[in-house]
């Protein structure tokens, strides 16, 4: 007898595809895992509407936190000095009273021409030359305080009296208790009544001025001048002055 034949299988074995050959090739930095001395991708700049955007943020906690410096800053001493603010013949005429009764030396800032604030110091309530300084360098109530808070810190001033109209006196001690209050100095209203002549001023006039000495503290200078110096010749320009 013959040899018997070999079984078959019914179902035919489909030949398995080639795969493709694949070229070696260093690997990708991006796609290797952080920490495997790869580098990092290098993140894009933030625009500048981004950084920008903290701004405001930044003035509202500046501002929160002067309003809050009470909790924080020790017991100022007694009165030191009389600060008055100029505009208003009755303002100096209440600080050379108090002057006289507290023996305080007196700070006029912008006030009265100097022939009429001798006279009314000197002559009248009898107060010493050497206790009465007249400073005109101010044009508004911002400079009435900056540009004393530096030399009134040189002289070891703590606290002052402020002396102002009573009209006049909201939008002074947020000015001053920024400006002043960044040299560690505390004031103390004494407002001076103005009877019918009071103006009362709005909220957009004290917290302007407010945002003023808030950048005037950050940044040393003044956006009102900054805004006049930059921004006035193109307005101008398109005649919107």
């Amino acid at each position: 007898m013959g040899q018997a034949p070999a079984p078959r299988s019914r179902c035919r074995r489909r030949p398995r595809p080639s795969l493709p050959a694949v070229s070696p090739r260093s690997p990708d930095p991006a796609a290797s895992p952080p920490g495997r001395g790869s580098r990092s991708r290098r993140r894009p700049p933030r625009p500048a509407r981004t950084r920008w955007r903290w701004l405001p943020l930044a003035f509202a906690c500046g501002g929160l936190l002067w309003l809050s410096r009470g909790w924080w800053l020790p017991e100022p001493p007694p009165p030191q000095m009389i600060l008055v603010l100029g505009g208003d013949a009755d303002r100096e005429r209440e600080a050379a009273r108090l002057a006289r009764e507290d023996g305080l030396p007196v700070v006029v800032s912008g006030g009265t021409n100097p022939e009429y604030a001798r006279w009314l110091f000197e002559q009248r309530e009898g107060v010493p030359p050497s206790r009465l300084r007249l400073d005109y360098r101010a044009t508004d109530t911002l400079t009435n305080f900056t540009s004393l808070a530096d030399d009134l810190r040189r002289a070891r001033i703590r606290h002052a009296l402020l002396v102002t109209s009573s009209d006049h006196m909201q939008r002074a001690m947020l000015v001053g208790r920024i400006v002043a209050g960044s040299r560690g100095i505390h004031l103390t209203p004494v407002a001076v009544p103005c009877g019918d002549r009071c103006e009362p001023e709005g909220r957009r006039l004290v917290w302007g001025d407010g945002l003023r000495a808030l950048i005037w503290v950050v940044s040393g200078r003044d956006v009102r001048h900054w805004a006049e110096e930059h921004l006035s010749p193109w307005l101008h320009r398109f005649g919107l002055e």
